[in-house]
């Protein structure tokens, strides 16, 4: 009778050496070391923010005054406004680190314990400066009920900061140094949070350089729209109520087409990205219906996205250099303004980033 064959180890049917796993292995204990190093320092700084009571009293002045945040009125009069929520709270953490916009910061012992990169970014931004002179960034840990008297929404997830308004300056705009802006998007009239939040978080996502919004648009710094734009907020400058035909204007003499996003265009969106990506080959093409001059998708451009409910009205298309149409190739009537816009500032986007030369 044949002897059974003893199944070889683990260790060597894999065919890694001995050495590998001893590297393995050390690893980990260096892990375990730094944590068990880092625990007390994350501890400490715990405390340090827990001093000298948690925030346990929903209707005490502070928590009062931050509630109020939740209105345009309060906003306008403090400088102020609301973040809520772990990814929005992260960004303004990262953003204050290169620029001080924060004032304060107010979190729950489960979301200090659940988000570990946010307790380091909380750690890092305790004790720097505000935007006001003098004045250090406020810290404190509070119960949930104190969260959720402050915050505006139903589950604020832990967190909450509150940070000063961080509009861009039309002096910054053009010039030597400048921001020079080649992808703009301008909420004409946008009244819906969410959709002006959306729009906020996609020009985010596309790389664009400014967002405006014309009067009669939404508060970007409603605690919806913040909550809406996942922290976008604190990476593109954006300036609001801005009169629309004179910037138009001033956009225009940079050398920036200004198309206006309407169903109803005389150009093809689809027909305008194929000719674009044509010349960027140096293949001879010619220019859709509607186009003018030798305007491709990779030029300078700031699109504009209307009202909800009647879209662009007569001035805000005349304002435009030309207008673009969206194709709907379904049965639906037309594309909600936050889809629309994400496919218009794609396609510029791409356009502007293509590495094919003509």
């Amino acid at each position: 009778m044949l002897k059974r064959r003893e199944r070889p180890s683990a260790l060597f049917e894999c065919g890694r050496p001995l050495s590998a796993y001893l590297g393995i292995a050390l690893v980990a204990v260096l892990r375990f070391w730094v944590c068990l190093c880092l625990y007390p320092l994350r501890v400490n700084f715990f405390e340090r923010i827990s001093t000298p009571v948690v925030m346990s009293n929903p209707q005490a002045d502070r928590v009062r005054d931050i509630a109020k945040l939740r209105t345009r009125a309060a906003r306008t009069k403090k400088g102020q406004f609301l973040v809520e929520g772990p990814q929005a709270v992260r960004e303004a953490l990262k953003a204050h680190l290169k620029k001080p916009i924060l004032d304060a910061v107010y979190v729950t012992e489960a979301a200090f314990d659940r988000h570990e990169d946010i307790a380091e970014l909380l750690e890092q931004v305790y004790g720097t400066s505000t935007p006001e002179e003098g004045r250090r960034v406020f810290m404190r840990v509070v119960t949930d009920e104190v969260l959720e008297a402050m915050a505006d929404s139903v589950s604020p997830q832990g967190i909450i900061a509150v940070s000063f308004m961080v509009d861009a300056s039309f002096s910054l705009l053009w010039g030597e140094g400048a921001l020079n802006p080649k992808l703009i998007a301008v909420l004409s009239r946008v009244q819906d949070p969410g959709n002006a939040g959306t729009i906020l978080r996609v020009a985010g996502e596309a790389g664009a350089d400014l967002v405006i919004t014309t009067k009669g648009s939404v508060d970007l710094y409603n605690p919806k729209t913040v909550r809406s734009t996942a922290g976008s907020l604190f990476h593109v400058p954006v300036i609001q109520g801005v009169e629309l035909e004179d910037f138009a204007e001033d956009v225009k003499s940079q050398g920036t087409a200004v198309l206006a996003a309407d169903g109803y265009g005389a150009v093809n969106l689809q027909e305008l990205a194929e000719y674009t990506a044509a010349r960027r080959a140096g293949v001879e093409a010619s220019a859709p219906s509607g186009v003018k001059g030798n305007f491709d998708l990779s030029k300078p451009t700031m699109w504009l996205f209307g009202n909800e409910a009647q879209g662009l009205n007569a001035e805000e298309k005349a304002a435009a250099t030309m207008r673009v149409a969206v194709p709907v190739y379904g049965s639906a009537e037309s594309l909600n303004v936050g889809t629309a816009a994400a496919v218009c500032l794609y396609a510029s986007a791409m356009a502007q980033r293509s590495t094919t030369l003509s």
